[in-house]
């Protein structure tokens, strides 16, 4: 063999070697690719996704999608090949690892954020779906920060009848009732616990980050004789499915049907007052929805540029910046009168 030749095959066998490792070690990036769909509508192993009781309901037509994004699983770990693949598919992305999955958080810590985060998104998406169907109820005390003023004076599921001696019927009149105040003003909250009412005076202390804005460390939930169950169990968790929670709570306790049969599909976080957030995965949830049969899809307005690069054609975006922005953008889709708020470059 001449020097030349075994130079060649040398360069040869380090070459597929060198190959060989970069595909076999993993990269340090998590893939995003469409999920699986619900319909909040339907029906899941037997019994409805949403079920409500305790109030009167109305039929419903047509089908109202969450959307979700597949990543990778916090136990396994993508090659270069595999990354490359999702890098070319226009339906898929590329993140980091370390930002979806913290490196100070295990897989079960990651899990169990999520579960909370979806029992959360559950919970606001009642409130919402309540007070846009105008279904009386009566406000409550949902979670307590601790270290604030009502650490340890209030607790979840007290009942808030009263502020400042002004009953309370709306969710948002709680948090405007505190913020009358200066800080280190006392508020007065009249409640209801364990059937008894009782008075609790409370010193509002300042927000963080905003050292004028007067709080007391709480946030309202609804307390009705409509019970709400979803019937997903573990298989989804975050929070962007708030939205389409609120909407086929909503769906349900009102007359006429929303959707006028049509197949919609949509994602966003949602607060108990209504106001639709912003979520990850936006155009992979789009080219879910479309594969799915979709025709119509709900995006938070914070999405809508990010929706418009999804490169997915045959489906209508419709912006939204709160659940009063979706229903109205749904009637006006179902009766074909009205302008529709879409997103636009």
């Amino acid at each position: 063999m001449t020097r030349r030749t075994a130079t060649l095959v040398t360069s040869i066998v380090v070459l597929v070697l060198s190959l060989g490792l970069l595909t076999a070690f993993p990269v340090p990036f998590v893939s995003f690719s469409p999920g699986p769909v619900k319909d909040t509508l339907g029906m899941s192993k037997n019994k409805p996704v949403i079920e409500i009781t305790g109030y009167d309901t109305f039929p419903t037509t047509g089908q109202l999608d969450l959307t979700t994004v597949s990543v990778t699983s916090p136990d396994r770990e993508l090659t270069l090949p595999q990354a490359m693949r999702n890098w070319l598919d226009p339906h898929h992305d590329l993140f980091p690892r370390d930002i979806i999955y913290p490196p100070d958080q295990s897989a079960d810590e990651v899990e169990e954020q999520n579960t909370a985060e979806m029992t959360g998104s559950q919970d606001s998406a009642v409130a919402a779906a309540l007070q846009a169907a105008k279904v009386p109820f009566h406000t409550k005390v949902a979670t307590v920060a601790k270290g604030s003023p009502a650490d340890g004076k209030l607790k979840p599921g007290d009942i808030v009848l009263q502020v400042d001696g002004q009953p309370m019927t709306q969710i948002p009149q709680v948090g405007d009732a505190v913020r009358k105040h200066k800080v280190g003003e006392t508020v007065t909250f009249l409640i209801r616990r364990d059937k008894k009412e009782q008075t609790v005076e409370l010193k509002t202390a300042a927000t963080p980050g905003e050292e004028s804005r007067p709080m007391v460390g709480i946030t309202i939930g609804v307390d009705s004789q409509v019970k709400v169950t979803v019937n997903l169990g573990q298989d989804i968790g975050g929070p962007s499915a708030g939205t389409a929670f609120a909407l086929a709570i909503y769906d349900k306790l009102t007359p006429g049907p929303l959707l006028a049969g049509k197949h919609v599909a949509g994602t966003g976080t949602i607060d108990a007052l209504g106001q639709v957030g912003a979520i990850g995965g936006i155009q992979q949830k789009i080219a879910g929805a479309k594969d799915d049969g979709a025709t119509v899809f709900l995006v938070p307005a914070a999405n809508c540029a990010a929706a418009l690069h999804a490169g997915v054609n045959g489906i209508q975006l419709v912006k939204m910046s709160t659940l009063d922005d979706a229903i109205a953008g749904l009637k006006a889709i179902s009766s074909g009168k009205g302008d529709v708020p879409g997103c636009t470059p």
